[in-house]
């Protein structure tokens, strides 16, 4: 479903949009504006996607609620929608784990690795998928073939020899996009996340047909920071490229965010080019003589789930500072005792902004998609906005750390400029199923000496749960922005002298 705009999408979009009007209207202690928010996000008496307008109004309640940074309430439980509001009413971080949640009542209760017949089956005489089947779980009753589920044992053998592709595999949406196997099913058939093996991807998120999965947002505490005098940045992620449409031209990006309230932007491209320089050196000192290999940081998922399965290979992520806390560190040296906010594509960035060592760096992590909220709630007339120089820095190379091979690809080309006499041998993976696999090989030996880099969205950045776009157009944006980039290679940065200041 990535890069189709669905009525999920468009839930969303104006969950955040009433969030976010209602953080610029607020005034101390009201908040009884969000009893009537649900009303307007679903209009009317009668339902539009589900089976009662109440339903609807009442997912919408806790959606609004998570758009808050709050928790979700208990379904069995009375409580007012805005129960606990009033402690995440701050111009600063609210965060309750977990970050990723399922709105139970909004679960469809999806069948997950069931094999079945459909009505394709054309009972034919030859019923190839009855002689196939290892535990006689297949047989012809009406003219038509069934499946006992009781001795099914999931292995496909009939789906691949089914003649009319009549018998299919169905599984759980959020569960087949889950690379670390952390979604199963409560005691209700609902789907239910494990928290331990959870490295909030948001691929579930992204991959719910039924939009019941959600994860927790800052706008209203971000648009709190803005009304307060002390100024807030944006520091903005490579992927945001064609992200707000062909309206927003990047000529205009900053005048969009200043008409936000946000004094002023910074493209985190830049933090890129800095965290290539460290990444280089790190590889070119401690590969192989300290470590077998080395694999990028940037991708906070990735480098979780590495930590999480291959605890024995923790050492052999890199430790250079990601994109994000440099260009967080770079801003606040800059601008002392300002805030920042992160504006990206990615759902775990905002766990890694809440780590205690990062915590002075990054205030605040907002998605694309919690922005455009934010642009709807101030009706921004991208057409009417000043255009004035991009944003302008970060070489190609930086920028290019928004699809999937372009941090290797960055290192490669800085250590080939700084160790000319220096061979690099690389392997990248995309989705974590693949970045698992990739370690499992690294563990065995496979990829002695190679610099890997794993990203945990197919695709890289550019396909993170907080997108906007399809993942080949924010691809080809991504690269068209490289091509008007100040400098080519990260090793060409203005910013480089600074690096020593920063890791300090």
């Amino acid at each position: 479903m990535r890069g189709i705009y669905t009525s999920v999408n468009d839930i969303r979009k104006r969950v955040f949009a009433e969030v976010a009007k209602l953080s610029y209207e607020y005034a101390d202690g009201d908040l009884s504006e969000m009893e009537q928010i649900p009303y307007r996000v679903i209009p009317g008496e009668i339902s539009t996607y589900r089976e009662s307008v109440f339903l609807e109004r009442a997912i919408v309640k806790e959606r609004m609620r998570l758009a808050m940074g709050l928790p979700l309430r208990s379904p069995s439980e009375h409580a007012p929608v805005s129960q606990g509001a009033m402690e995440c009413i701050k111009p600063e971080k609210y965060y309750q784990p977990p970050l990723i949640n399922i709105i139970k009542f909004a679960c469809h209760k999806c069948p997950d690795n069931v094999v079945k017949v459909t009505d394709a089956c054309q009972g034919c005489l030859a019923h190839p998928c009855v002689e196939v089947c290892p535990k006689k779980a297949v047989s012809i009753q009406n003219g038509r073939s069934v499946i006992d589920q009781e001795k099914c044992i999931k292995c496909g053998k009939c789906i691949s020899v089914c003649p009319y592709g009549a018998i299919m595999r169905l599984e759980r949406p959020c569960a087949k996009a889950c690379g670390m196997k952390a979604i199963g099913s409560d005691e209700y058939g609902r789907a239910e996340i494990d928290q331990e093996k959870c490295v909030s991807c948001g691929m579930c998120l992204a991959n719910c047909p039924f939009g019941a999965i959600a994860d927790k947002a800052q706008i209203f505490q971000v648009i709190q920071a803005i009304r307060s005098e002390v100024p807030v940045y944006a520091a903005i992620a490579p992927a945001v490229a064609g992200q707000f449409g062909k309206e927003l031209k990047p000529e205009q990006i900053r005048a969009a965010f200043q008409a936000l309230g946000f004094e002023d932007v910074m493209e985190v491209a830049i933090g890129a080019d800095l965290c290539t320089i460290e990444e280089a050196k790190d590889f070119v000192t401690e590969v192989p003589e300290k470590l077998p290999f080395m694999a990028t940081s940037c991708c906070p998922a990735w480098s979780m789930m590495a930590k999480k399965l291959f605890p024995d290979y923790a050492n052999c992520i890199s430790m250079a500072l990601t994109p994000m806390v440099l260009t967080g560190r770079l801003l606040k040296r800059q601008h002392p005792g300002c805030k920042v906010a992160f504006i990206g594509p990615c759902a775990a960035k905002k766990l890694e902004a809440s780590r205690k060592t990062i915590r002075s760096d990054i205030d605040f992590v907002l998605t694309f998609e919690e922005v455009m909220g934010m642009f709807e709630a101030k009706d921004v007339d991208f057409a009417k906005l000043e255009e004035t120089d991009a944003m302008h820095g970060a070489s190609g190379d930086g920028r290019g750390f928004a699809v999937s091979g372009g941090v290797a690809s960055a290192v490669v080309n800085c250590i080939k400029e700084m160790y000319p006499d220096r061979e690099v041998k690389v392997e990248s993976a995309e989705g974590l199923e693949n970045c698992r696999k990739l370690l499992q090989l690294a563990k065995a030996g496979k990829y002695n000496g190679y610099l890997l880099e794993g990203m945990a969205c197919p695709g890289g950045c550019v396909a993170g749960a907080g997108t906007r776009q399809p993942i080949a157009k924010s691809a080809a944006a991504v690269a068209l922005h490289k091509k008007v980039s100040t400098n080519a290679h990260a090793f060409q940065s203005d910013y480089k002298d600074l690096l020593h200041l920063l890791e300090e």
